[in-house]
């Protein structure tokens, strides 16, 4: 079970660690004022209706283009200490007793703790139910 656990746990704080450090674009078409699609990994296609720009200079179109597309760039995490190196006084004392306390805290009791083993039983010279005629029926 502890075996288990360890596992669980290392494979979660891994991904906590690469979710956190990953960065990644969110394209985004507009057309109207209104959201038409979305995409995470490619660039967004569009709903068709993009105008073209003309062929010839002289002959322009005054009309402003009703889509629009905009890109969202999330930034993941850049900065990670990966040596410990630099550790103030009061981080080492803090690892410290956690680990201590933590490796103590899984340290099995014994359940057979008899302080009276060492002594003898002691010696019946008579029976004493019998001696004063008292039994439970």
């Amino acid at each position: 079970m502890k075996k288990v656990c360890h596992k669980i746990l290392s494979f979660t704080l891994a991904l906590v660690v690469m979710f956190s450090t990953m960065s990644f674009t969110l394209n985004m078409h507009y057309c109207g004022g209104a959201l038409v699609e979305t995409a995470l990994i490619q660039k967004a296609k569009g709903c068709g209706m993009e105008m073209n720009s003309p062929s010839v200079e002289s002959c322009s179109i005054a009309k402003k283009n009703c889509c629009d597309n905009k890109q969202e760039v999330v930034n993941g995490q850049d900065e990670l200490q990966i040596s410990f190196d630099t550790l103030s006084f009061d981080q080492q004392v803090f690892i410290t007793s956690f680990v201590y306390t933590y490796i103590n805290l899984f340290e099995e009791i014994s359940s057979k703790n008899l302080s009276f083993d060492d002594y003898p039983r002691p010696f019946v010279k008579r029976d004493v139910q019998v001696l004063h005629q008292t039994f439970l029926i």
